[in-house]
This record gives structure tokens, C-alpha cells and sequence, in this order.
């Protein structure tokens, strides 16, 4: 079966890093866009961070254009909108597609686990210490309503 750890993703610079690298933590994945209604989400996403990160929580926003072309062309104008307006500290990945033929093997991986098809910016998929999907959230239930949740696989 796999976990999530089987995965590799690309960062902003380009690098390419396994999310081996995050053994052993719970992890929520999201799919950002950055002039999304749903983008004010990025503060209570950066307050979970804040709240749990020295509990192991790890936060991955994976910014995705999508849903109607609403993230930023240029990957840096995305990092230094989230940074600004947000405080955003959690690591952002480069730009992914969620859904369809070129979609990034670790949401075919999530969608597979729960839930099929992503429908719109801001679905979040939480990971438990072992690497296994446990939960998945649709775009409109806020960051801070998950608290719960995350306590348990803390």
C-alpha cells in the first residue's frame, strides 16, 4: 500500500525533494491559488503551522492554476504574495496541476485515497504520522475548523 512518503515533489527553486523527508510527521497537503475567494484561507493555514508546527505538523501549500487561472504566472510573485499578505512561513511547493493527464502523482495519490477529482483551490488532505491519507476537507471548510482533527494525529 502506498503512503504518501513514496512521493516526490518539486520545490519553488525547482529542487526536487521526497516528502520522505517528512517521515513520521502529520502533514496537510493543499492546493493554494493565490486570487482565490478561498485565499484568506492562507491566514488560518499559516495559524495551524504556527500552532502545531513544534508538535510535527508540516504544512504544504502546492499552488495550482487550475480553477479559473486564479495563481500568479510567475512562481515568485505567488511566494511574495503569500509572504506579504499572509505571513506565510509554511513551504510552498512549485505550481502543480490537481486534476486530468498532467496531474502531480501525489494528488492522483490523494485523490485516489479519498475522494476522488479535486474540484476547486483550497481542498486539504490530512496526513497522519505513518503517511496515510486520513482525511480530506472541501474548500469551504475554514483551516481552524480542522483543529480536531489535526490533535488526533498530532
Amino acid at each position: 500500500m502506498s503512503k504518501v512518503y513514496d512521493y516526490t515533489v518539486r520545490m519553488t527553486n525547482g529542487d526536487v525533494i521526497s516528502l520522505d523527508t517528512f517521515r513520521d510527521k502529520p502533514m496537510l497537503i493543499v492546493n493554494t491559488a493565490s486570487k482565490c475567494g478561498y485565499t484568506p484561507q492562507f491566514k488560518g493555514l499559516q495559524e495551524l503551522y504556527k500552532e502545531y508546527h513544534e508538535d510535527g505538523l508540516v504544512v504544504l501549500g502546492f499552488p495550482c492554476d487550475q480553477f479559473a487561472n486564479q495563481e500568479f504566472e510567475n512562481i515568485e510573485e505567488t511566494t511574495e504574495f503569500c509572504e506579504v499578505n499572509y505571513g506565510v512561513t509554511f513551504p510552498l511547493m512549485a505550481k502543480v496541476k490537481v486534476n486530468g493527464e498532467e496531474a502531480e502523482n501525489l494528488f492522483n495519490f490523494l485523490k485516489d485515497e479519498k475522494g476522488g477529482e479535486i474540484k476547486w483551490n483550497f481542498t486539504k488532505f490530512l496526513i497522519n504520522r505513518e503517511g496515510h491519507v486520513v482525511d480530506r476537507y472541501e474548500p469551504a471548510v475554514e483551516p481552524d475548523e480542522m483543529k480536531g482533527d489535526i490533535e488526533k494525529v498530532i
